[in-house]
């Protein structure tokens, strides 16, 4: 979506947002490069600037003079101008990370906990949060975005089973989750936040167009489409992990057989025969990962496949080796330059999403929500005082 200000005094919070939005996602700029893309005076992009500078969002410097003329100063993002905390609940436990405008973790923490029940969960959070706070005391701590394992409000799977989180069905997370950390929350299903992750921060960052494949517990994923991740009707678009791939297969707790997560997930991973080595299991589940990928390409048509999740890396970038050769479909174009799948291994990009999350939901250009009793109107950020 363009980014488009308007040059009304009571549009300022929008067009602040406008404004530091486009070096956000833009790198560093001049007023006037500014000015001209999101249609707005340099006058009001100049009195913007000046704010966002005192707000500490925004940093500026002058090249070295190449030339007749004084050299133009250039904007750049405060890479210290705030902070967001990401959160990923699993049916292993619970993980958080401290995230700085420019996407670096500066530092991140875990709690063991099998399949933790919300009153467990949210105990941990407020620890790790507090963790989280305490590198940067005096931050400006923008949100919170929260991710968990989907799909959410289906019947007879959301919530069942192994590889869910048992037990959080008509769980008012967000409000739980404000509760606890006093901090504006964002919430996504964990194969949307690594996905935003990767193609913010890791291998999806040149690519607007790939499919994300979660190996977790269970199996999900997610599209996305220039940039932004197709969600679907209710949210759960690209959720594989229930199709049915081997007919009269293993029962699944969703009440189906043959289901692609019953044989490519950690949960069917850590119930392998005893003895069997992760070589072998690999070499067994080949070709339903395979018939998995082709299926992804046919339905959606990505530049690549990316593979990545809470697996082992060495169980990631196994299964990716064997996939050199795989059966047609319409990915098999003579002009590919890159390959069909590609593995993203360590296990930051989870939680670098969710973070994402939190600062785009403060930070980025949005109508207004309507208040409502239970949702009060949140801090500015860009007050003069700190958000949190």
């Amino acid at each position: 979506m363009a980014l488009r200000g308007t040059n009304q005094e009571k549009a300022r919070p929008y067009n602040r947002r406008i404004v530091l939005e486009y070096v956000r996602n833009h790198g560093p700029a001049t007023r006037g490069d500014i000015a001209k893309r999101v249609g707005l005076t340099v006058q009001t992009v100049s009195t913007i600037v000046r704010e966002l500078e005192e707000q500490g969002y925004l940093l500026s410097s002058k090249e070295a003079p190449k030339g007749r003329g004084l050299p133009p100063t250039m904007l750049h993002l405060n890479p210290d101008g705030g902070y967001a905390i990401g959160i990923s609940v699993t049916p292993l436990g619970v993980d958080a990370a401290l995230m700085n405008l420019a996407g670096d973790m500066l530092g991140s923490a875990a709690r063991a906990c099998v399949r933790p029940s919300p009153s467990q969960a949210f105990a941990l959070i407020e620890e790790l949060c507090a963790e989280m706070r305490a590198l940067r005391p005096d931050g400006r701590i923008l949100g919170v975005g929260f991710a968990m394992p989907g799909p959410f409000d289906v019947q007879a799977i959301s919530f069942v089973g192994p590889t869910t989180l048992d037990g959080w069905s008509g769980v008012p997370v967000r409000a739980r989750l404000e509760e606890v950390t006093k901090l504006p929350a964002f919430i996504a299903a964990d194969t949307v936040a690594a996905a935003i992750g990767v193609r913010l921060y890791g291998e999806g960052a040149a690519m607007p167009q790939f499919y994300y494949l979660y190996f977790g517990v269970g199996l999900g994923g997610t599209m996305m489409q220039d940039g932004a991740p197709v969600r679907g009707a209710w949210g759960n678009a690209g959720e594989i992990g229930h199709i049915p791939i081997v007919p009269g297969g293993l029962p699944c707790p969703c009440g189906n057989r043959g289901c692609l997560e019953r044989y490519l997930s950690l949960d069917s991973f850590s119930n392998r025969p005893a003895g069997q080595s992760q070589g072998e299991w690999v070499a067994e589940v080949a070709p339903i990962f395979h018939s998995a990928i082709c299926t992804i390409e046919n339905l959606f048509d990505p530049q690549t496949i990316v593979l990545g999740g809470l697996a082992p890396d060495e169980l990631i970038t196994a299964l990716v080796a064997t996939t050199s050769t795989l059966p047609t479909s319409i990915s098999s174009r003579y002009d590919r330059t890159t390959p069909r799948v590609t593995a993203s291994v360590g296990h930051q990009s989870l939680l670098r999403g969710a973070a994402a999350m939190a600062v785009s939901g403060v930070l980025s250009p949005r109508q207004e929500p309507a208040l409502t009793p239970d949702r009060p109107r949140q801090r500015d950020p860009f007050s003069n005082g700190m958000a949190a």
